[in-house]
């Protein structure tokens, strides 16, 4: 899998027309192969599986910067070396229009971040049982995530202290009125869902995005997600 080398050397490529001080804009999602990344303000997360097959393959990702005509991606979760959590890995990259190389690797856009109303990348911050909202606190190293880019999404658990990874979730999404639909690409614990798409209510107060309805399993659920600084 020549993925697996991507991740982990940085060959250099030239051509690279940006500056050390200027960020380019790849809000949005992005593809390769087999592959599907989101970028959403600082934070990324990167997917690989197999539509066909209902195969999931592997994902990593976290925090993003460029820096010195690089894109420096901060590990948070990585199913194919957890020794790289907590450290960065260094990508020299091209973009030209709907294009970026990254490494010897290319991506084509498939979206820009519109019309993405939930566009952004999202931590599990509580859940609402018996009436009642319970709060979580987003610094713990247990995390939830559900990174969404103009058209797809992508829901990630894992733990930053200890690298583990708990499971995923992915494919894209629609919003209509305060409704809100995912449709299953991938699923890393039951790759039977893949296919299922799910209808939720939602609203966005305070900037907190309360999500409600039935989970894959049909049970009912109440959430609230916040937004990553």
């Amino acid at each position: 899998m020549n993925f697996l080398i991507v991740i982990i050397l940085a060959l250099p490529i030239s051509g690279t027309v940006f500056s050390q001080n200027i960020e380019p804009d790849l809000g949005g999602a992005w593809k390769s192969g087999e592959g599907i990344i989101i970028f959403s303000g600082n934070f990324f997360s990167y997917a690989f599986f197999d539509a066909d097959s209902k195969e999931f393959k592997g994902t990593y990702g976290g925090g993003w910067h460029a820096e010195n005509n690089s894109l420096v991606f901060g590990m948070e979760y990585n199913t194919f070396d957890s020794t790289l959590v907590g450290r960065d890995v260094s990508k020299k990259y091209h973009i030209e229009g709907n294009k970026i190389t990254i490494d010897k690797e290319e991506f084509t856009r498939i979206d820009d971040g519109s019309p993405g109303k939930l566009e952004g990348a999202w931590l599990f911050s509580g859940r609402r049982r018996n009436g009642e909202i319970q709060t979580r606190d987003t610094r713990q190293p247990r995390k939830t995530m559900k990174i969404l880019s103009g058209k797809r999404f992508q829901w990630i658990a894992y733990n930053v202290e200890t690298g583990a990874f708990s499971g995923t979730g992915g494919g894209t999404y629609t919003t209509d009125g305060d409704h809100y639909t995912e449709n299953i690409d991938f699923f890393s614990r039951d790759n039977s869902r893949v296919g299922a798409s799910l209808t939720f209510d939602f609203e966005i107060l305070d900037g907190v995005w309360h999500h409600s309805g039935l989970n894959s399993r049909g049970e009912p659920l109440y959430e609230l997600w916040s937004l990553r600084k």
